[in-house]
């Protein structure tokens, strides 16, 4: 193989793990990144930090090579994935199958550095990420599914630090559920018309004309949620200012949904990427010793 095809592979394979698309890693990597600094204490070893940071990178990709494999029919039908390298014919099944093994056995090799829970909760995640893309077919819910592929770095993260599944690991796994309803539909109701037309389910279509009303619903039992979540970890007032700062996101993105323009919807979408940044800040600057007086 020459340097320029070479170099070409490497560019397609980039884009079907959507490297150049890094919000789908944010949103994996911010309840990731809670649920270490929680269990940590806001003081979780390094080294664990990097390895989950790293499967984070490595896992997103995967799932989105696992989800243009399984959708490789419906893509070509739909404005916004019919460029997809899969869908337009410059990767070849074959290679697409290869680039999610390869990264699934790379976040596997990051798993076996941990302890022996944290190995076994691995398989569930990866069962969650192999089925996930086929849920759309099977019912209406499927970003409940795809929040709890995306929220099972919380019980690893967990295990990983404390080698224990406390009841806060299960009420932020809660949360992140949540909140992946939320930005999906957000991101589904994008789609909305092309999957009624080729018959793929999301809450965005289950909704209907309540999709903003029951949005702003989970939005305010996410928040109530973390809130309870900081109370029963000990947090102080700058966990709960990063909290408000996250409400007036969630208001901002009600704002943006409110005509269903398919740009502003995928705008809140985004907008998602700020919410989770703002909790963790105030999680970060929450754990910080107190300065001597």
């Amino acid at each position: 193989m020459n340097i320029e095809r070479f170099e070409d592979r490497l560019r397609e394979y980039a884009l079907l793990m959507r490297l150049h698309r890094p919000i789908g890693i944010y949103l994996l990597l911010w309840p990731a990144l809670w649920a270490l600094w929680l269990a940590g204490n806001g003081q979780p070893p390094a080294g664990i930090v990097l390895v989950f940071a790293l499967g984070v990178v490595l896992m997103r990709s995967a799932g989105c090579v696992m989800n243009d494999i399984a959708d490789r029919s419906f893509d070509p039908h739909v404005a916004r994935t019919r460029d997809r390298p899969l869908a337009a014919g410059r990767v070849t099944l074959s290679e697409a199958s290869g680039v999610a093994v390869t990264l699934v056995l790379l976040a596997f090799a990051l798993v076996l550095t941990q302890n022996a829970l944290t190995i076994q909760l691995s398989f569930v995640g990866l069962a969650l990420a192999i089925t996930y893309p086929f849920m759309k077919r099977l019912h209406p819910l499927p970003q409940i599914h795809l929040g709890a592929a995306f929220g099972w770095a919380i019980p690893m993260a967990y295990a990983a630090v404390s080698q224990e599944l406390p009841l806060a690991a299960w009420l932020l796994f809660l949360a992140n559920v949540l909140w992946s309803v939320i930005y999906d539909t957000q991101y589904a109701m994008v789609d909305r018309e092309d999957d009624l037309k080729i018959g793929v389910k999301s809450t965005a279509i289950l909704f209907g004309k309540r999709d903003k009303q029951i949005i702003g619903y989970l939005q305010v039992a996410l928040l109530v949620l973390l809130a309870g979540i900081g109370f029963l970890s000990g947090r102080g007032g700058i966990y709960y200012l990063g909290l408000l700062a996250a409400s007036w996101l969630a208001l901002y993105q009600q704002y943006l949904i409110r005509n269903r323009k398919p740009e502003e919807c995928f705008e809140a979408f985004l907008n998602n990427n700020a919410f989770g940044l703002v909790i963790f800040c105030g999680l970060l600057v929450d754990f910080l010793p107190a300065m001597p007086s």
